[in-house]
């Protein structure tokens, strides 16, 4: 019988930790490149959204090798950081939360890419003629009318770096407090046959899961029907 006071959360906490930092710096970044893409005709269009859902088609071990090849002291990056800014990039938290920019770019990206592409043409053109700028108008038009999109994006982009494990161990490792997230833990916890603790480990993952994807589908529903 498990002793549940026993259980260790701090792989779990970690991954919260990863996750809000993850989506808020990819919230950030994602926003001016979906709006870009919602709006651009150029020809490098399609060369940009492939390249930003480059993550989704990769193996987890590839895109980790080389995000671990690129942080790494013996890269023009990792070398410089290191050198000037005594900062190292991987097997860290600082490590991981690179990674997993990476790696949940595309979850953040295209939600709200076709939110944008999804707002009404006339009413940004309304706004541009009333004198507010780009930046005004994603903040006091378009985005307001895009709820559905942002949300699942902040959720599901969330939601993804939680459960990561691939990127995350070939970057950072299993550094207990510092890189050993909540899948990691349950990967060792099989290694070593710990079936039990493995199984509740899981299962917290499975629930959080699910009720971040129904809280979206609520969400989305709820708004929907006024709309």
């Amino acid at each position: 019988m498990i002793d549940l006071s026993q259980l260790e959360l701090a792989p779990f906490l970690l991954s919260f930790k990863l996750a809000a930092v993850t989506t808020l710096i990819l919230m950030l970044l994602s926003l001016p490149l979906a709006w870009y893409l919602s709006q651009s005709r150029s020809r490098v269009k399609p060369f940009i959204e492939a390249l930003t859902a480059l993550p989704i088609v990769l193996p987890p071990s590839v895109l980790g090798f080389y995000i671990l090849w690129a942080l790494s002291a013996n890269s023009p990056v990792g070398s410089f950081f290191e050198e000037y800014f005594g900062v190292k990039l991987v097997f860290n938290f600082t490590g991981l939360v690179i990674a997993s920019c990476f790696y949940s770019l595309p979850f953040m990206v295209q939600p709200l890419q076709n939110g944008f592409e999804g707002v009404n043409r006339n009413m940004l053109e309304a706004s541009y003629i009333s004198g507010k700028g780009k930046l005004e108008t994603i903040l006091r038009v378009a985005l307001p009318n895009m709820k559905p999109a942002l949300i699942t994006a902040i959720i599901v982009t969330f939601a993804h770096t939680v459960g990561e494990f691939g990127v995350v161990l070939m970057v950072g490792g299993s550094i207990p407090g510092e890189t050993k997230v909540a899948s990691v833990a349950i990967y060792e916890m099989v290694e070593i046959m710990d079936y039990g603790t493995a199984h509740i480990y899981s299962a917290i993952m499975v629930i959080l899961s699910f009720a971040v994807l129904l809280g979206v589908y609520i969400f989305n529903g709820k708004f929907n029907k006024r709309f």
